[in-house]
């Protein structure tokens, strides 16, 4: 990935943290020679390894998981057309062009299979735990009957991957000045859903 150092982001608590809002991973290898690009969910545990370690499952039938290799996994944030026409210094010497602004996370590890019962059960205790635990009513794995349960556990693996190495890149408007950055927050204030959210994000990295 490009990183010019003024969108480089290096503080884990910072990444950890992205991870843990923006779980669902563009999970980026090589299977049989051709590149593989999947969409998986992955929690990470910032205590296991060096670097932390991601944790999820796949169904059995992906073959991606058959031969594990050295992968990317991206984490999406908020993303953003940005127009010059929020630039202030656009109405002064007009120097401008459009930009598109968003944040990524990356985190770069070879996959390693889980295919032990209580172990694949144990990641699936976690991933519902963490994504069930903010609604009312919770759903829980002894909520499914257990034979059903069974059958869903044949059918998938689990899997961990440690984290080597992490690349995170937030581009948003840290290259301009302070008018264009408030510019900028302003734009995309008065946009959609993902434009409100990439705004906050803004305002975020101006303070």
């Amino acid at each position: 990935m490009y990183l010019p150092s003024h969108f480089e982001i290096t503080d884990a608590a910072t990444l950890h943290a992205f991870v843990r809002a923006h779980p669902l991973a563009t999970w980026a290898t090589v299977v049989d020679g051709a590149p593989q690009v999947n969409h998986i969910p992955f929690l990470l545990d910032p205590e296991a390894g060096a670097q932390g370690t991601l944790i999820g499952h796949v169904a059995r039938a992906n073959p991606v998981w058959r031969v594990p290799a050295a992968s990317v996994f991206v984490f999406h944030g908020p993303e953003a057309y940005v127009s010059p026409s929020w630039y202030p210094s656009k109405r002064e010497h007009g120097k401008a062009v459009p930009t598109w602004n968003y944040a990524v996370v990356h985190a770069h590890g070879t996959p390693e299979v889980v295919e032990d019962r209580a172990a694949l059960r144990a990641i699936l205790q976690r991933q519902t735990q963490a994504h069930e635990g903010g609604l009312p009513k919770p759903w829980a794995l002894d909520d499914a009957p257990a034979a059903f349960l069974e059958q869903m556990l044949q059918a998938i693996v689990g899997i961990r991957v440690p984290v080597v190495r992490w690349e995170a890149k937030f581009k948003l408007s840290q290259n301009r000045s302070a008018a264009d950055r408030e510019g900028v927050i302003d734009g995309l204030g008065a946009g959609h859903p993902m434009a409100l959210a990439m705004a906050q994000a803004a305002g975020q990295a101006a303070s």
